[in-house]
């Protein structure tokens, strides 16, 4: 292959199922790849045609073998990321699927970079073994947060640690509108007593304030949301609240420009909120929302098994004291990927 020649990329990862954090994450890559000049860029997704729409390059469908096998023979490089991709928590269908489209680009000589991901956890013995032979084989590996690298180090994996991509987004000018954001998705452990536990303290606690929910997956995030403005106008029904679905990354980060607080599940949603230097409640559903609040100090966190700790750690959150992050922000830099697209 002719060095001189820019490279040709195919992306991996859960892309084209309207979830807000990994699309920021693929428009941080596409944007990333593009001002490096990469002009031949292939996403692997569940909507391609949306895909292509979203981020002018070529798509094709999740399932369509034949075309992604033709999509990485025509390529030099694999991107697999960002986001969590190889754990089992959510299944070991998704994880092996991950690292199927990692071997096929393996076996077809490609180059392969893990790309900001957080790994783990793995449940499973052989899902485990399988995931770091598979890794010990990629050509470059960046994962988002310290405990996906001491995994991988006491796996035997080479791999280097750098923020996670949506550092980068673009976020608005902040317009104080005394807005209260709330961000909630669907989990097992958010039961209905759950669900109203957090209603009735937010009425509690805000009922003069704009409280802002957020369904930042539409399949996953609606229902608990419209579910949860169902309750909160039971408990106040003066409250102002409104559900915002899923809109693209960009109009999602300019609606979190007018709230003055945020409470949320989803670990990009908090990492926003953080951005814009927001008090900031994590409700902790997966290891990687604890690890996100670990490192920026959130010691006031939710956890889902508890309903009376739910509402103190509200009002906790609504004191005069309560204590914003005061850690320099990351920055991601897209440079150290640079050996591996020219």
């Amino acid at each position: 292959m002719n060095n001189n020649k820019t490279k040709k990329v195919v992306i991996s990862g859960y892309y084209g199922f309207n979830n807000f954090g990994d699309e920021a994450v693929l428009g941080v890559l596409t944007d990333s790849l593009k001002k490096e000049e990469v002009k031949d860029i292939t996403i692997i997704s569940k909507d391609p045609k949306q895909t292509r729409k979203n981020y002018q390059t070529k798509s094709v469908y999740t399932f369509n073998m034949p075309g992604i096998f033709f999509a990485i023979l025509r390529s030099d490089v694999l991107f697999s990321g960002g986001g969590s991709l190889l754990q089992d928590v959510t299944s070991s269908k998704s994880l092996f699927y991950y690292l199927f489209i990692i071997c096929l680009a393996l076996v077809l000589g490609k180059k392969v970079v893990i790309f900001a991901q957080g790994i783990g956890p793995i449940r499973n013995k052989f899902s485990k073994e399988v995931t770091k032979k598979v890794l010990k084989k990629c050509s470059f590996v960046t994962v988002r947060d310290e405990k996906s690298l001491s995994m991988l180090k006491n796996w035997g994996v080479s791999a280097e640690l750098v923020p996670d991509p949506v550092w980068n987004i673009h976020i608005s000018r902040k317009y104080s509108h005394n807005g209260v954001g709330v961000q909630l998705r669907r989990w097992n452990t958010l039961t209905d007593e759950m669900l109203t536990a957090i209603a009735k303290s937010i009425a509690s606690t805000f009922p003069k304030k704009k409280i802002f929910i957020y369904a930042l997956q539409k399949s996953q995030d609606k229902d608990v949301c419209m579910l949860l403005e169902e309750k909160l106008r039971e408990f106040c029904p003066n409250i102002y609240t409104q559900v915002v679905i899923s809109r693209s990354p960009d109009a999602i980060s300019d609606s979190f420009s007018h709230l003055d607080m945020l409470i949320s599940m989803r670990y990009h949603s908090c990492l926003l909120g953080l951005k814009y230097e927001y008090k900031v409640l994590p409700i902790v559903y997966d290891p990687k929302v604890e690890t996100l609040a670990e490192e920026f100090g959130l010691t006031n966190r939710i956890y889902l098994y508890n309903e009376q700790e739910i509402d103190s750690a509200i009002k906790r959150f609504n004191s005069e004291n309560y204590e914003k992050n005061e850690k320099p922000l990351p920055h991601f830099d897209f440079s150290i990927y640079r050996e591996y697209i020219k």
